[in-house]
């Protein structure tokens, strides 16, 4: 046995295996369901296999499909985009507004057609910037809000749950996030309806949703795994200590490198409380996304550097999406600094972290 692996988390999985196949059914990943939305707030959780899984769930439950349109922001991942266009329906990319602060409302607003059906906004880095105004606007005019909060667990603003603004939201359990077990995720709603869609959807629609009877639809596989949700309820129970934990982490980091010459810090609004998922800093030096790349070298993971974090429309996958360039996120992109966190970081890794980060720096603007 691994002795980094918690021995009740053993055990939990070893009753798992020996019931295997269970008569029961899905035991754990039904308990799983019921503690997510009673940690959360929300009525209602529904888990299936990854995060991506979870926004394509969300997108089928709302109704959307061919010739609908789902306005997002072009600050966001591939996986995003992907789940979208995997439904049939159209993802149309939004700039960032000029002074930062999330989606350029103008630019959405333009945007908008007689096919766009819900907006997705992306929580990257645990940030939920614009969110509140969002839900204004999909309020006003009938949209669907469909939030990507796979990297927000435990983020907050204005002392609400990130993924429970809108009508539904989306989140991940792979390796990485805050609550992890691998490969998995969830949908949190307040709507029943949704709810019941999401769960038909994620099994083949053996089960029913209001005006569609088991069987009448197609649907896909995208359970989760019973050993897996053990695994998530696992640390689920250790959820308010892995969440403090991230967010000294940030704070540590920050304290260690917000002084450097080139990175201007980017602190979040008083409103919101972020889940630490990632330090943040805007970079002001010369070719930034060379700078990025240099600190991954070095052995500091990042977005953009480890990653290759670039807007939708600069995506290669996008290309035959045909949009136009979005001017303001490509920018803020280009000059973002974002460095994750882990739960096996400690205090030693992120002095080490700071001190690669400073050290590149200097030599950088010399």
């Amino acid at each position: 046995m691994n002795a980094g692996v918690d021995p009740a988390l053993m055990q939990a999985l070893e009753q798992v295996l020996a019931r295997m196949p269970d008569p029961a059914g899905r035991r754990e990943a039904e308990a799983l369901e019921s503690e997510l939305a009673s940690v959360f707030g929300a009525r209602h959780a529904v888990v299936v296999a990854s995060g991506t899984s979870a926004l394509h769930t969300a997108v089928v439950a709302c109704g959307i499909g061919p010739g609908d349109e789902v306005l997002m922001p072009a600050t966001t991942v591939i996986m995003t985009v992907e789940a979208v266009a995997a439904t049939g329906a159209t993802p149309v990319f939004v700039d960032s507004a000029p002074g930062g602060g999330g989606i350029d409302l103008k630019d959405l607003s333009a945007k908008r057609t007689r096919a766009t059906r819900a907006i997705l906004p992306v929580h990257l880095a645990g940030r939920t910037d614009g969110i509140h105004e969002l839900a204004a606007y999909a309020q006003a005019t009938g949209l669907r809000l469909i939030e990507d909060a796979c990297q927000a667990q435990g983020s907050r603003t204005r002392g609400r749950q990130a993924g429970t603004i809108g009508h539904i939201g989306c989140f991940s359990l792979k390796d990485g996030k805050i609550i992890s077990s691998g490969e998995g995720g969830y949908l949190l709603t307040d709507d029943p309806e949704l709810a019941a869609r999401a769960a038909a959807f994620r099994t083949h629609w053996h089960t029913p949703a209001p005006e569609a009877p088991a069987g009448s639809r197609l649907g896909l596989g995208l359970r989760l795994a019973e050993p897996l949700a053990a695994i998530a309820r696992h640390q689920l129970a250790a959820f308010d200590d892995a969440l403090a934990r991230r967010r000294h982490q940030c704070r540590m980091l920050h304290e260690l490198v917000d002084d450097t010459p080139g990175l201007v810090p980017n602190h979040p609004p008083d409103e919101q409380e972020p889940n630490g998922y990632s330090a943040l800093w805007h970079l002001t030096l010369d070719r930034p996304r060379a700078f990025s790349a240099r600190l991954a070298e070095q052995g500091v993971t990042n977005s953009v550097g480890t990653f290759g974090l670039r807007t939708a429309p600069e995506h290669p996958a996008c290309r035959e999406l045909g949009q136009n360039p979005c001017p303001n996120a490509a920018r803020a992109v280009d000059r973002l600094l974002a460095v994750p966190f882990t739960a096996r970081m400690d205090e030693e890794d992120l002095h080490q972290i700071a001190a690669t980060i400073r050290r590149e720096a200097a030599q950088w603007t010399s």
